[in-house]
């Protein structure tokens, strides 16, 4: 049971005759005490004639996903169960992070026997899952002084996955991946590892090439009893591993502009897959800090980014430090052949990437390793500034953070990696150009 402020109101007005017979305190208190009774019957009265919050049914509809920064409806549809007309204000349990719109509290009349549909907006303000578990109904009398109030359950669900805001930037490039197929002209440099054809040996082609099976079945018209040499032709081979890790540890944490780092290094992920995708080459998606936090294995098209989504949809950064000692192991994993492994993480200082640093020959005999990471442009910014003594101080430190990130860069190439680094609206087409790049090479 609980008051509301029309009960309230009606005790308040029993002060009245305090201050109307204020020189007869006895006769005034009497008459006090009187409506006071008289407030609590109709209190009791107003609340038998409530209908009962209990025999109340419920059933929501609302889709299963949804991107971040979309906006979803939750339909919560209301039964009421019982004889009496359910006057109630009904409050939907969504946690803050689900980003209902307005308030979460909804006034409903519903006669016996009948539903009403009550309808929120949510725009969620965080990935993963968004749940709500209870509905709580208060249900007044007729007189709305007294209410009965009753917390049902009513589970849902809603996924929120990652945005992919870098989507805009796949049809430019889907055209530069068209060129590198040869619908226009375009050379590509490399023999190549993947068979094309077979035709005559002429003079300058690589004695290795020559096809002996298919040379003993060429007879040559021109001399009666030879054969003529036959050679394989090759291509650039276009069905690769693409192996990205990105890493969820502590550093992924750190904001840069106006999101995680962790949250720009999955846009980079899922723009180079789907471009890697489109382009033939096998995508494999790992998350890892300590453990394995998501992986994506043996699928492409469509379904390997919907299944990229979906497991990243789950992943915040851990605030522990990485152990990269074990990535190689998991790159074993995935692929024993050559790849290209792209590592997403912070590479700003000698201190967070000190780990990276030290398993990179492993994997640099094997594979080709790009590291990626984003760029504090704000650093850049301050670098600049000179105005005042505070500023030179800021200037100062911005610099040193500037070539901390140099040296870093300089360690990975020494070791044999190359590095895509950009403010974080920019890394996810620029690593996919760096991809491009490498293909348009060869160098795959």
């Amino acid at each position: 049971m609980t008051l509301t402020g029309r009960f309230t109101l009606l005790l308040a007005l029993g002060a009245v005759p305090v201050v109307l017979f204020g020189g007869a305190a006895d006769a005034a208190w009497v008459v006090l005490l009187g409506w006071l009774v008289l407030a609590i019957v109709l209190g009791s009265v107003d609340l038998a004639l409530a209908a009962s919050p209990r025999r109340v049914a419920l059933a929501r509809e609302l889709p299963d996903r949804v991107r971040l920064g979309e906006t979803a409806t939750s339909e919560l549809v209301v039964r009421n169960l019982g004889p009496r007309r359910l006057r109630a204000v009904v409050r939907d349990g969504w946690t803050p992070s689900a980003g209902v719109h307005g308030a979460n509290r909804t006034r409903v009349d519903v006669p016996p026997r009948e539903a009403r549909r009550i309808s929120l907006r949510l725009t969620p303000t965080r990935r993963g899952e968004r749940r709500t578990e209870q509905v709580t109904v208060r249900s007044f009398g007729p007189l709305g002084l007294w209410a009965r109030q009753a917390t049902l359950s009513s589970p849902g669900r809603l996924r929120v996955l990652p945005p992919f805001h870098s989507r805009a930037h796949l049809p430019s490039r889907l055209t530069r991946l068209r060129e590198l197929d040869g619908r226009t002209p375009l050379l590509i440099r490399g023999q190549g590892t993947e068979f094309d054809s077979i035709r005559e040996y002429v003079r300058g082609d690589d004695v290795r090439s020559i096809d002996w099976r298919a040379t003993a079945r060429r007879a040559d018209p021109e001399s009666r009893g030879t054969t003529r040499l036959m050679v394989r032709t090759w291509r650039p081979e276009r069905d690769r591993r693409i192996v990205i890790v990105v890493d969820t540890s502590r550093a992924a944490a750190a904001r840069i502009g106006d999101e995680p780092r962790l949250d720009t290094a999955f846009e980079g992920a899922l723009l180079l897959a789907a471009l890697a995708s489109h382009a033939g080459d096998r995508v494999d998606f790992l998350a890892w800090d300590r453990r394995l936090r998501g992986r994506v294995h043996g699928v492409g098209g469509a379904e390997l980014l919907a299944r990229m989504v979906d497991s990243m949809a789950d992943i915040d950064a851990e605030l522990i430090e990485a152990d990269w000692a074990a990535v190689p192991g998991q790159v074993r994993r995935v692929t024993s052949r050559h790849a290209l492994v792209v590592l997403l993480t912070a590479a700003d200082s000698p201190g967070t990437a000190r780990g990276m640093l030290s398993i990179l020959p492993q994997l640099t005999a094997r594979h080709t390793v790009i590291v990626a990471s984003v760029a504090d442009p704000d650093l850049v910014a301050a670098s600049r500034e000179r105005g005042s003594l505070d500023e030179a101080y800021r200037a100062a430190g911005a610099e040193r953070g500037l070539l901390d990130g140099e040296r870093v860069a300089a360690a990975i190439r020494r070791l044999g990696g190359l590095t895509v680094t950009a403010p974080p609206k920019e890394l996810p087409p620029t690593l996919a150009d760096r991809y491009l790049e490498l293909k348009a090479a060869g160098r795959l």
